[in-house]
């Protein structure tokens, strides 16, 4: 059994907790937030105790893995806390919004050759998962164009907008990683963004749609669009084209039932709306992998180093966004 405590009593923390208290080979120990109540509600939905600080925490030796959840801006020290104390880390992305300050945290944490996992989730879906095990298998011969949607069902509240670091580093950051794990390093970024959904989150500084294209080192082009705003529901696509076909992969609904009548053909349910939903196999399958890594000494696909280059993707589309121009991402 590897011993977890859950930084953090969220939406997002919340749910980890539950995947991690219905795991055979996961025991979880304890959760915290600064909201007392909510760790203790949490705590109590699942048995297990809620701590009164981080401090005790991550002074409990029993404890192997904290899983973070918590704001953006307290992940580096928590990040460096964790490490120090002698326990794997899964964090939520991104590992900060500053570059300098993740590079500062992995300069003084590398020492001590820690087990960090960023929450790329996507990455586990069994669809995304699939087509990226069919391209390494050359089934659709080499890349040439690969194309990523991804479109909340609706926006953020603007306060949320203030904090996040905007469209590129909260939302993009996972498109930007889904790049580069089914195609390999990017060294090109090209950004176009307006504001067509929301006129709040204009006057937050931010954009609301944005289309991003890319050339990957292999030479593959890739196609990033984004919208804040979804009439359908939570739409998540990819499709990769190569030289001997293509692959897709679309999205989900609650059933696969196709309805046909007088009134129309082959209608199936509509997309699923929240991305806790969308993603329900992808986190399971993200602690599953960790775990798995802890029990057998592995560093984790997903790694601060991809937690650097996403973010490192981020701010290019976001310098370009500004600038009009192509930006180079150097080696």
């Amino acid at each position: 059994m590897v011993r977890f405590a859950v930084l953090g009593c969220g939406r997002i923390g919340r749910m980890h907790a539950q995947n991690l208290a219905r795991h055979p080979s996961v025991e979880l120990v304890s959760v915290f937030d600064v909201l007392a109540p909510v760790a203790q509600e949490v705590a109590g939905g699942l048995g297990v105790k809620a701590a009164a600080s981080v401090a005790e925490v991550l002074a409990d030796t029993s404890v192997e893995a904290v899983l973070i959840a918590t704001p953006t801006d307290t992940h580096v020290p928590l990040i460096i806390a964790a490490a120090k104390a002698g326990k794997a880390v899964l964090c939520e992305k991104p590992i900060d919004l500053d570059m300098a300050r993740v590079q500062a945290c992995w300069k003084e944490i590398a020492p001590l050759n820690p087990t960090v996992m960023i929450g790329f989730n996507r990455r586990f879906d069994p669809s995304f998962r699939a087509v990226r095990d069919r391209i390494v298998a050359g089934e659709i011969g080499t890349p040439e164009l690969v194309l990523i949607s991804s479109r909340d069902p609706a926006p953020p509240p603007v306060s949320y907008v203030k904090v996040s670091g905007g469209l590129f580093r909260d939302m993009t950051i996972h498109d930007f990683d889904m790049a580069r794990y089914l195609v390999g390093d990017i060294v090109e970024v090209q950004a176009a963004g307006g504001n067509l959904v929301d006129p709040a989150i204009r006057e937050a500084g931010d954009i609301d749609t944005a289309m991003v294209t890319m050339r990957a080192a292999c030479g593959a082009l890739v196609h990033i669009n984004n919208s804040r705003r979804s009439a359908y529901g939570y739409d998540q696509r990819i499709e990769a084209f190569g030289a001997l076909g293509m692959l897709q992969a679309g999205n989900r609904t609650a059933t696969t039932v196709e309805a046909s009548n007088d009134r129309h053909s082959g209608a199936r349910d509509v997309v699923l709306n929240f991305f806790i939903q969308r993603y329900q196999e992808a986190y399971a399958a993200e602690v599953e992998h960790f775990v798995a890594c802890l029990r057998e000494k592995k560093q984790p696909l997903a790694g601060f180093a991809e937690g650097v280059e996403a973010l490192r993707l981020a701010n290019a589309a976001l310098e370009s966004l500004r600038s009009g121009k192509t930006v180079r991402i150097a080696p």
